[in-house]
């Protein structure tokens, strides 16, 4: 009786341990994803997918589109936080959170995340570039090894 008691409570104990220490790390990825500019950026991406959804959908009016902005921007930070925060767990540990969180309070950390979504965006037309690229050396192999007829 006494070994199932104290089984009990140690088990009880892990289970509030470990749920204080995910509400720290919560926390913290809360703050990692706002400093390092995430949060901004998946706003950012929010407006840019409903102005695709208006100019897809031309038939709706664009109050629709507006209220629709609007109730997905409501609780967009809780929504993204539920999503990443079994990701960032899988691969981060509580102090890698805290000691990326400390850089991006450097002026080096500010500034890369102040440049980032710039980044991103010539880095995607860098690497379509050299998709393109890459595909046509291809097709110039094949036609030259035959595979291809030449056209």
């Amino acid at each position: 009786m006494k070994k199932s008691i104290l089984t009990l409570c140690l088990a009880l104990i892990a289970f509030l341990s470990f749920g204080q220490d995910n509400d720290k790390y919560k926390s913290s990825l809360k703050n990692l994803l706002q400093i390092s500019g995430s949060e901004a950026a998946y706003k950012g991406v929010l407006v840019q997918m409903v102005t695709m959804f208006k100019q897809q959908q031309p038939n709706v009016p664009a109050e629709f589109w507006d209220e629709f902005g609007v109730e997905a921007n409501k609780d967009i930070s809780n929504q993204l936080l539920t999503l990443m925060l079994p990701i960032y767990q899988k691969h981060l540990t509580e102090t890698d959170l805290l000691d990326i969180i400390a850089f991006y309070q450097t002026p080096a950390g500010k500034k890369f995340a102040e440049k980032s979504p710039l980044i991103t965006q010539e880095a995607m037309v860098a690497g379509q570039e050299w998709g393109r690229q890459l595909g046509q050396k291809a097709v110039d192999n094949l036609k030259a090894k035959g595979y291809l007829n030449a056209q």
